[in-house]
């Protein structure tokens, strides 16, 4: 089988614990790049973050962000965007408000939230990023922007009943995508956004079969892109689900595991 696409996840997969990407990893996808595979960050991080690293990989490659409600082009256009509407937006803020659950949402480079929280500050801020952080205090201040698109909604919180009864009302407002990345979040998007039909579209794009695919991922929001593949890969990090689920199972994130993987799949190399 001859691979020409690997789509990769981020946190915990192509990042290791320390939020950097290895040398051997790097090592790894340059080697691919130079046969030929493309490379595409499929990542439910906010557009802004994954360019960054992105840029760090020198790939030219289209991104899938946000989950797949948002992928650009080699060249940085939008090809592909599903912004939840306004009406669903508000239902979702509202019940996030009824549970007393931080959130906050992502439009292409900006992070919204009511609340300041030093650590979701801290995390957009270290390892070379920047991205812009907006507070605001009136759910219809910030949703009459008409030119505002809302992405992906995450919702943290250490208690896993009341998380878990957010995702049940959720469940029940039609028109969601609801997944998570993480034990103690949820990811909100419009019912059009996975990573499995963004993989498919770009796919389609591209002229790229589903037996040219490999996925990468470690947690739920990648079991839709594992499953349109045609080797899906659970890192050994990976949730249980995930491993399931998938095809083969890798290295965890801090030993090298896509590197593993592109060793073994593209370059022939099973050390």
């Amino acid at each position: 089988m001859k691979f020409k696409l690997i789509a990769i996840d981020m946190d915990g997969t192509l990042l290791n614990s320390q939020n950097d990407i290895s040398l051997r990893t790097k090592n790894a996808i340059d080697k691919a790049k130079d046969k030929g595979i493309k490379i595409v960050l499929a990542t439910g991080r906010i557009l802004e973050s994954a360019k960054i690293f992105a840029d760090e990989l020198k790939l030219g490659n289209p991104i899938l962000a946000c989950n797949g409600a948002i992928i650009i082009d080699e060249d940085r256009n939008v090809i592909y965007n599903r912004p939840l509407e306004i009406d669903l937006a508000k239902k979702v803020m509202n019940l996030g408000r009824e549970y007393g659950i931080y959130y906050h949402f992502y439009n292409e480079e900006c992070l919204f939230s009511n609340q300041y929280v030093k650590g979701i500050a801290d995390y957009y801020s270290g390892k070379s990023q920047r991205i812009d952080i907006k507070l605001f205090k009136d759910d219809n201040e910030i949703l009459e922007n008409k030119d505002l698109n809302i992405f992906k909604f995450l919702f943290i919180d250490n208690d896993m009943d009341k998380l878990n009864n957010l995702r049940k009302d959720f469940a029940t407002i039609e028109g969601l995508n609801i997944t998570k990345s993480w034990e103690n979040n949820l990811e909100v998007m419009d019912f059009r956004a996975s990573k499995g039909i963004g993989l498919e579209y770009l796919c389609n794009e591209m002229n790229i079969s589903q037996d040219q695919v490999i996925a990468i991922g470690d947690s739920e929001n990648d079991l839709t892109m594992l499953a349109f593949a045609g080797l899906g890969v659970a890192m050994g990090n990976g949730d249980e689900i995930v491993k399931l689920k998938s095809d083969y199972i890798t290295a965890t994130n801090d030993e090298d595991g896509v590197a593993k993987v592109i060793e073994k799949f593209i370059l022939g190399d099973e050390s």
